[in-house]
């Protein structure tokens, strides 16, 4: 039997002034949580400004100085009933980066809260579904949390590894979630995409349909409070809205959400993109930085298949997406024209 949890808890939400951090923030205070805000000091808090909101500053690259904060804290939190933890780095310009801000700086989060007894009744883990890696091009069966992970980037990889550190924690109150493509307002990767297409300009990768799945930012934090008020610990999930796309149908979707008739094809095959990729991080190899192009980039723009189970999801919290793509699209192009993004 599955208990569900009070709201009006305590609970830590790293990242909180990103994309998809703010947007928990946000339901959390609709929810009556008492809300910690982890944000460094140099970030934005353009997104919450709401004065009920608790911020924290979290050096999680310096264990003692990240001791020291969460015992300075202590008195008055005494600890989180939920973490969630979605800081991390999808880009960086040292290969190491990942490993560093991913890995590292999640187990240096883990053991101070363990090392001031302020362990959390659940850690939820934000990871992708680059920790699985694309699924089988030849089949383009579904990728299943069950198969055996092979992601093929550094990204994934290093969420991999933040995922494996946390199940091996004797009795340690895990929540890993595994999202496919986010987005959503103030998202900035697939709004480059649609503004791309706003200039009538439609880029491909090679020529063979590439199979994608999405989740919108409101649907994902919804699978979060989901897990949280039924207590789903030592549970991974895929979390997509359910729905697959070949890239040609979403590019379809969003030039008529954009009000766009038309769009010159732009398709480079995949040996051309690739070579590119590797030279580009060749030359960035000279100068100790990883560019936007790498090999990285190539074998995440080149997969085709990203379709992901969603019966667990769907079972263990009864889950259906509230956004499907043609209505979050229309909402995400709505805020980007109101707040003069496009």
């Amino acid at each position: 039997m599955i208990l569900s949890q009070p709201h009006n808890q305590k609970i830590l939400i790293t990242g909180a002034s990103g994309f998809i951090g703010s947007f928990a923030v946000a339901e959390a205070l609709r929810r009556g949580d008492e809300v910690w805000a982890g944000v460094r000091a140099t970030s934005s808090k353009e997104a919450l400004s709401d004065p009920r909101i608790h911020f924290i500053d979290l050096p999680y690259g310096n264990s003692e100085q990240l001791a020291a904060t969460l015992q300075a804290v202590k008195p008055q939190v005494e600890r989180w009933d939920v973490v969630i933890h979605i800081m991390g780095l999808t880009k960086c310009q040292q290969k190491g980066d990942f490993d560093r801000v991913n890995f590292d700086y999640t187990r240096n989060l883990v053991q101070a809260l363990d090392a001031a007894d302020m362990r959390p009744g659940q850690f939820i883990y934000l990871s992708s579904l680059s920790a699985m890696g694309p699924g089988n091009e030849q089949t383009l069966d579904e990728i299943k949390y069950t198969d055996t992970p092979c992601p093929n980037t550094l990204y994934g990889q290093s969420k991999l590894k933040t995922e494996n550190f946390l199940r091996a924690i004797p009795d340690y109150p895990w929540t890993i979630l595994r999202p496919t493509g986010v987005y959503g307002p103030r998202e900035k990767d697939y709004f480059v995409m649609l503004q791309t297409l706003q200039r009538h300009i439609n880029p491909a990768i090679g020529f063979k349909p590439q199979y994608i799945t999405f989740i919108y930012v409101k649907d994902l934090v919804k699978v979060i409070y989901g897990c949280i008020d039924r207590n789903l610990v030592e549970k991974t999930y895929l979390v997509a809205d359910g729905d697959v796309w070949t890239s040609s149908d979403y590019v379809h979707l969003s030039m008529r959400k954009l009000g766009i008739s038309w769009a010159l094809p732009l398709v480079v095959p995949c040996f051309l993109v690739k070579g590119l990729c590797s030279l580009m991080e060749t030359v960035g190899g000279w100068f100790g930085k990883l560019p936007t192009l790498n090999k990285d980039k190539y074998n995440i723009l080149s997969a085709r298949n990203w379709k992901c189970e969603m019966e667990p999801l769907q079972r263990d919290l009864e889950f259906k997406a509230d956004y499907p793509l043609d209505k979050g699209l229309e909402e995400s192009i709505a805020w980007y024209r109101e707040n003069h993004w496009l």
